[in-house]
């Protein structure tokens, strides 16, 4: 139906989950008014960039290794590694701009500059990187959509890794935390069928590099046992 499609011809994409939370602080604010258009990659939504022009990574980093971080909650993980790995570049993609505040103010305290931010759907990301650009790619306690009708809205359905995979190299290190038994499940079934291979890791042993985020210190409060996955591109 016409209604569904853009008028490129493709097809529009549901998008699912909370874009604004409760009200934020008048400093949030001011970061989103003050920072984020700086931190653009580039133009990557529909209206910015109709005709899906790729985008310019190794003028964005100046040739750096691309790292990308989907769904960064408030951002901690992000700025941590960008910060330990400054010879490396990291865009992040986030809809729920509240998180995408808590970022621009970690970013400021921390100094980093190696850092891009989308404040939207990866799925629109994903359409504009060029094939094969992505080295390393993190997806931290992603939203679980606990009912089972809204399972196929889990990142690691085939729509979304079907783009991962497109814009990943071959080699590349995909590493997956979850709290969610389940997600386990459906990661370990669909990440592998998407093209990746999985790592020989204790699925409780966290990487050597990590850093717990606010959502995993409420895992831990509720009672829930992180998990922790790694894939390589095929």
């Amino acid at each position: 139906m016409t209604e569904n499609l853009h008028p490129d011809g493709t097809v529009w994409r549901n998008f699912y989950g909370r874009l604004k939370g409760k009200t934020m602080r008048a400093t949030q604010k001011g970061y989103l008014e003050e920072d984020l258009s700086a931190l653009s990659p580039g133009p990557v939504s529909r209206e910015e960039n109709p005709d899906r022009v790729p985008l310019d990574v190794d003028a964005l980093f100046c040739g750096r290794p691309l790292w990308l971080e989907i769904g960064f909650g408030g951002g901690e993980h992000l700025v941590h590694m960008a910060a330990r790995y400054p010879e490396i570049g990291l865009i992040g993609a986030e809809p729920f701009v509240n998180g995408v505040a808590m970022l621009l103010g970690k970013i400021r305290a921390a100094g980093v500059t190696n850092l891009a931010v989308h404040p939207g759907d990866v799925r629109d990301l994903f359409d504009v990187l060029p094939a094969g650009v992505v080295k390393k790619a993190f997806l931290n306690y992603p939203d679980p959509w606990p009912k089972n009708r809204h399972h196929r809205r889990r990142f690691v359905s085939p729509d979304y890794l079907a783009g991962l995979v497109r814009v990943m190299a071959p080699g590349a290190e995909f590493r997956v935390a979850t709290d969610i038994p389940d997600y386990v499940r459906q990661t370990l079934v669909e990440v592998p069928k998407a093209g990746f291979i999985r790592e020989d890791q204790p699925i409780g042993e966290a990487w050597e590099d990590w850093v717990s985020t606010r959502y995993e210190q409420k895992a831990l409060r509720e009672g829930r046992v992180p998990h922790y996955l790694t894939f390589r591109r095929g």
